[in-house]
């Protein structure tokens, strides 16, 4: 029988999976980032991507719900209070309707998320059910993907001020938070896989885990491309240009176009 890596190793290998696969290499956050996005591409990343952000609590819900150690229970349910918030303020998901104000669209209609690719739906779903279903070690390293987010938030913030003028620190403030939080939550999730991947079979079990995630994210972006990019077919029921944005007394967009 082949024995287990060290833990060394087996982060290295948790790592290069990100370095090979994370999705901050696909061509969309290219465009995205050095300014070459249309007012519609950005609305549209703005819509697929808040699906994302609203079903990510959803996901840590399920996780809880089937945690039976108090302790574990206690240091993942931040992770819903980062993107909920309280009753009355912040959070994740308000600080991303601030961004969809921004680029000229309603915040309702993002909230209902009539526009979003099936694709988007599909994939983000999946994941979802990934985290409802999987034992607690494979459901964990999914999220390891948070790994390689602190790069692609600090990429983001730089490359969106520079390129857009709807780019400001309030439309940008989920960013900016995320530079904060993420760094607690991966250290925690990064430790408990390490510890408890203690075979081989289940330290590749956390490493697929861990693929899965990152083709859930890259999918989103092929999609959006596709949609929106090239070859510019929008499926039925997605989100056309012109739909959702806020009436022309209240836009305050400042999209370039």
């Amino acid at each position: 029988m082949t024995n287990a890596q060290s833990s060394k190793e087996f982060e290295a290998r948790l790592r290069q999976i990100g370095s090979e696969r994370y999705h901050d290499k696909h061509p969309f956050h290219k465009l995205l980032h050095e300014g070459g996005c249309s007012p519609t591409q950005v609305r549209a990343w703005v819509i697929n991507r808040f699906y994302y952000q609203s079903r990510i609590p959803m996901k840590d819900a399920a996780f809880l719900s089937r945690c039976g150690n108090a302790e574990l229970r206690r240091a993942w349910r931040s992770r819903i209070e980062d993107h909920d918030g309280a009753i009355g303020e912040g959070g994740g998901i308000r600080r991303w309707l601030k961004l969809a104000e921004a680029v000229g669209l309603d915040p309702d209609y993002v909230e209902s998320c009539d526009g979003v690719l099936p694709a988007t739906r599909f994939s983000v779903d999946a994941y979802v059910y990934f985290v409802r279903d999987k034992p607690l070690l494979e459901a964990i390293a999914a999220s390891l993907t948070e790994l390689f987010a602190p790069k692609i938030h600090a990429n983001r913030i730089e490359g969106l001020l520079k390129n857009y003028e709807f780019a400001d620190d309030n439309s940008l403030s989920y960013f900016k938070h995320r530079l904060k939080e993420a760094p607690k939550d991966v250290a925690f999730g990064l430790d408990w896989v390490l510890r408890h991947a203690d075979t081989l079979e289940k330290q590749d079990a956390a490493a697929n885990a861990l693929i899965f995630k990152t083709d859930v994210l890259w999918s989103q972006l092929d999609a959006l491309s596709a949609a929106y990019v090239e070859p510019a077919r929008v499926p039925p029921g997605a989100w056309q240009e012109g739909q959702g944005l806020l009436s022309i007394k209240q836009n305050k967009s400042k999209v370039a176009s």
